[in-house]
């Protein structure tokens, strides 16, 4: 908690005018007992009328000037809060957003997102009550102590047998929640985990007829969950009972005490009431710091897994002077070998090939062969475990990776759709493009074909996801989004997929016209839309075991041929 407080800073204003109007709050309602205690000895004794009215009067501006206090220290507390929240949220979100892959699939996905929700509003929540509770409490306790013992010394020692008694409970209550709820920030992980799961594969989920497992699944982790929380609560149903007694005690002794002080002539009733108020102001600003230690435990603990999410490094970082690209698109990769995290053997193992601008690249490969692993790398998701990939010339470690990723264009194999217009999630690709040039796009990935016949046209809303598309809608919406804005690079990663023969092969041409000055790689597990690329490569267990045309490798490599085979027959071979 205290390694996130330094960013209250900024707000350190805010946080002096809530702490100043939560003093005077606190001065105000320490003067009132005393005031109580004047009209009790000096007016209602002496029948004073006139003395109960004057008094009574400076009771209630002081009350009146007391609510506005209140609410003043409110207003800043919840202003620091929300704000320091705001920047917590920012903050995480940044960082997440640079990190590698590595650092994503560290965490995952459901734990990311529970952090930068549920942890931030704990930590903000218990922000606001330091603010406004435990900045009162100690007002309270202390000057009640001294107001106390100023009135009577007798009663005041009352407190040196309830006070150390709180004081253990809230100490044992807070040894034995505090890994409660740690576990129980894990278990809300687990609950968001499967529920995303659940969401994001319905329609898998459906179709093997697994709803009733993935019920019990949820219901298991939701139980888990509700019995810990619940667990929780039960250590915290003893804490306000257990107080009520001590004070309710309390209360008795001091009646007891005073009585017998009044009766001896030692001590006005009106001081007595006076100690009573005080000593319960006491006690609630005790109560108060219980509250907090409801709250505290479990905002330590989202604390430490926001701290952890800031406090982790990036392992791709940008060097100090990064080196200028000459935007032609030339690509190398030397002796490139990768090993994912943990990993025993290698993703890829000793690639090197070239690639000019003006080429189309096709590479193939059984599933696992190191596809999708190879282009990561050229992307710099990872970074290679060894070798060096080049970019005309330059390491692409020796490049920011803002200006690498500029320069490149990717359509993934799992085509992404936001919500929004199909105009503006293929704007995403060239902010500033016209609606000519979207329209140009959507012919080449053969999409104007299914848009132009819609109601709205580009403007037409597409679902979170794209749900309200067809699988191959979203793919060539996809594809036009890739190749809208000009680029040096173009990887087209198993995006055909979804296409049909004939389209695929209609794309394909019309983008040997778009992108003839480009590099263009394109990933395929078919031969037919990659066999007339002018450089082919074939891996297999993350190596090249060939490269060169579709008839040099007919004749040199076996697993391509293997895999021409099995997909054409011999006729289409021929």
């Amino acid at each position: 908690m205290i390694k996130l407080f330094k960013y209250l800073k900024k707000y350190s204003f805010f946080i002096v005018l809530a702490i100043t109007f939560v003093t005077i709050q606190g001065i105000l309602n320490l003067y009132l007992p005393n005031l109580m205690a004047d009209i009790v000895n000096k007016g209602v004794t002496r029948g004073d009328v006139d003395y109960i009215w004057n008094v009574g009067g400076k009771m209630l501006l002081i009350t009146l000037l007391n609510i506005s206090s209140a609410i003043v220290a409110t207003f800043f507390a919840a202003k620091v809060s929300m704000l320091f929240g705001k920047d917590l949220r920012s903050m995480v979100f940044k960082r997440v957003m640079n990190f590698s892959l590595n650092e994503i699939d560290k965490f995952g996905t459901s734990t990311l997102i529970t952090r930068n929700t549920n942890d931030i509003t704990q930590v903000q929540t218990v922000v606001f009550m330091l603010l406004r509770l435990v900045a009162l409490a100690p007002i309270m306790s202390i000057g009640g102590t001294i107001m106390a013992v100023s009135k009577s010394p007798k009663l005041s020692m009352v407190l040196l047998v309830s006070l150390p008694i709180m004081f253990v409970a809230i100490y044992f209550i807070a040894k034995y929640t505090m890994p409660l709820f740690r576990s129980m920030q894990k278990k809300i992980d687990k609950l968001n985990r499967i529920l995303r799961e659940n969401l994001t594969g319905v329609r898998v989920i459906r179709a093997f007829a697994k709803t009733e497992y993935e019920k019990k699944r949820f219901e298991g982790a939701n139980d888990d969950l509700t019995q810990t929380t619940l667990k929780v609560n039960r250590i915290f149903a003893l804490v306000f009972p257990m107080i009520m007694l001590i004070m309710n005690f309390t209360t008795i002794f001091l009646i007891w005490i005073g009585a017998v002080q009044v009766d001896k002539g030692a001590l006005q009733v009106g001081d007595i009431m006076a100690v009573m108020q005080y000593i319960l102001q006491i006690m609630f600003s005790f109560i108060m710091i219980s509250i907090i230690f409801i709250f505290l435990p479990r905002a330590s603990a989202s604390a430490e897994r926001i701290r952890e999410v800031l406090g982790m490094e990036s392992e791709i970082k940008d060097p100090d002077k990064p080196a200028e690209l000459k935007k032609k698109g030339e690509i190398e990769f030397k002796n490139v070998t990768f090993f994912y995290q943990g990993a025993k053997e290698p993703a890829l193992e000793n690639i090197s090939f070239k690639a000019n601008p003006g080429e189309f690249i096709g590479i193939i490969g059984s599933a696992g062969s190191g596809k999708s692993t190879l282009i990561n790398l050229l992307l710099r998701f990872y970074d290679v475990t060894n070798g060096e990939i080049l970019i005309d010339g330059i390491n692409i470690k020796q490049v920011s990776q803002k200006e690498l990723r500029e320069m490149i264009s990717l359509v993934p194999s799992r085509p992404i759709i936001f919500s929004g217009t199909i105009e503006e999630n293929i704007r995403i690709g060239k902010e500033d493009a016209t609606e000519e040039e979207i329209i140009e796009a959507l012919k080449i990935a053969q999409a104007w074909e299914f848009v132009s016949k819609l109601p709205e046209g580009i403007k037409t809303k597409v679902s979170q996801g794209g749900t309200n598309l067809s699988g191959g809608q979203k793919q060539r919406l996809a594809i036009a989004r890739g190749i809208i804005g000009k680029k040096n690079i173009y990887i087209f990663d198993d995006c055909f997929s979804a296409l049909d023969f004939k389209t695929d092969s209609r794309v394909r041409m019309a983008l040997r016209e778009k992108l003839k000055d480009s590099t263009v790689i394109i990933v395929s597990l078919r031969v037919a839309t990659i066999m007339n690329s002018d450089k082919i490569l074939v891996l297999d267990n993350g190596r090249i075991v060939g490269i060169g045309t579709h008839k040099e490798l007919m004749r040199t490599s076996k697993v391509y041929k293997e895999i021409v085979s099995s997909q054409l027959s011999e006729e289409e071979i021929a």
